[in-house]
């Protein structure tokens, strides 16, 4: 045991000290971060007001457009050809042109501009021109525009989970499609990237030879045992690193939606003839914002995180094992990285249907085809990620965790079983026959 342990002390200390550790395990998260947080900031801090210039040949939309902060609406001639000249001459962002068509108002219009122009601008100027379509018609054949706001209403649409226990619990699916897909898709990356360093550091030493050192003073099967445990625990180091980025990022998203959450807070939820409705059914400015915020707060409040995580934990460290020790008899079968192509295509094939599968088993999590998966130890880690957001009844996640540790049993095995021989297998490039026979020698 103390053998094990020293190889283990050895690959962890090894591993976490490389430059690449540190890059993925820090600097990768805040990368990710970053593309999330810094477009929004540098939008936010961009100065300056856009000017516009309106050329309107019906004059009917030159006055309809509202000023602020950020843009600013200007009449201009109406000769389009000076107009153009004016683009550049007077520095402006862009000019609206409006021509006169056969209709009695335009369908379409253009936007000149030097750069290509802002998304969120152009959305602006075809909402305010629809909007005063509309208006025009609905004057012309007499509606009342009040109807047509009516008719316009958005829903916001709560879902509520009844459980066994007749309990209600909020819920969002779209929410927890999210979180299973990402954690599923993490766990699938982290057992190939540490899986691989398994096979690769068996390789090297095998290639450099060290290897017929270390088994003279240790059995290979300790060897072997020492290094999935030792790059184990790289792993969790590197995702309580990873937790740590998310909790910061998390902590930022709520800080800055803080005014619309303390707000939604305010106004609490009732049931009311088996229907959800809010005390106050107009909130504050923005309130079709604030619902879906609200019902997003909603959503997470439910969300069982330290299950998750606790589940996360278990099926990665079970998922990892059952790989790396397969990985790790590959390693040892073969000279060189490039003659493990033939015997990956076995082991990729279970993780590959099991990203796959996720799409079908996030649409139907409690159907057969998630059922089996999810038991199956070679696609469990992935798929039960996928449901455990959802909701999956305990006895599942014991049944799916005991197949788990029996295939990582199992696989152990028959890794230990290749490993002790291919170890010392130099000059031939092995087949699936010698495979077979170093399991029965």
């Amino acid at each position: 045991m103390n053998k094990i342990l020293l190889i283990i002390k050895r690959e962890y200390l090894t591993r976490v000290r490389k430059k690449s550790f540190l890059i993925m395990s820090v600097v990768g998260p805040l990368l990710m971060a970053a593309i999330i947080i810094l477009p929004a900031y540098f939008a936010k801090l961009e100065s300056g007001q856009k000017v516009i210039g309106i050329v309107d040949e019906t004059n009917y939309f030159k006055y309809k457009f509202t000023s602020d902060e950020s843009v600013k609406f200007i009449a201009l001639d109406p000769d389009i050809v000076q107009a153009k000249k004016e683009l550049i001459n007077k520095g402006l962002y862009a000019i609206l042109y409006i021509p006169m068509t056969k209709n009695v108002l335009p369908t379409y219009a253009y936007l000149y501009s030097t750069k290509e122009p802002n998304i969120i601008i152009k959305g602006r100027i075809k909402s305010v021109m629809q909007k005063e379509i509309v208006g025009w018609i609905l004057q012309e054949k007499k509606v009342d525009p009040g109807i047509i706001k009516e008719l316009q209403q958005k829903i916001t649409l709560a879902p509520i989970k009844i459980n066994d226990a007749g309990e209600e619990e909020k819920s969002m699916v779209e929410l927890k499609m999210g979180i299973g897909y990402v954690l599923a898709l993490v766990i699938y990356m982290f057992i190939f990237i540490f899986g691989a360093q398994v096979m690769r550091g068996v390789i090297e030493e095998k290639t450099n030879r060290i290897v017929e050192i270390i088994i003279s003073s240790v059995k290979p099967f300790q060897l072997m045992m020492g290094k999935i445990i030792g790059v184990a625990l790289v792993g969790l180091t590197q995702f309580v690193i990873w937790i740590a980025s998310m909790a910061i990022i998390l902590s930022l998203f709520f800080s800055i939606f803080s005014g619309d959450i303390e707000q939604y807070k305010n106004q609490k939820l009732k049931i009311q003839d088996e229907q959800l409705v809010l005390q106050n059914p107009d909130i504050a400015a923005g309130g079709d914002f604030n619902k879906t915020v609200a019902v997003l707060t909603d959503a997470i409040d439910a969300i069982n995180f330290s299950g998750i995580a606790l589940a996360f934990l278990i099926y990665f460290l079970g998922g990892y094992l059952l790989y790396s020790s397969l990985f790790a008899a590959i390693g040892a079968a073969v000279d060189n990285e490039t003659d493990t192509q033939q015997f990956m295509l076995p082991i990729t094939v279970p993780l590959i249907v099991g990203v796959i599968s996720a799409q079908f088993v996030m649409n139907n999590p409690d159907g057969p085809l998630s059922f089996w998966l999810s038991m199956f130890p070679f696609t469990s880690p992935v798929v039960m990620m996928v449901r455990i957001p959802f909701g999956v009844p305990l006895w599942q996640v014991f049944l799916s965790v005991a197949l788990l540790i029996g295939g990582f049993i199992f696989t152990t095995w028959l890794a230990a079983r290749i490993y002790r021989t291919g170890i010392l297998m130099y000059g031939k490039k092995p087949s699936y026959r010698d495979l077979w026979k170093w399991i029965h020698w």
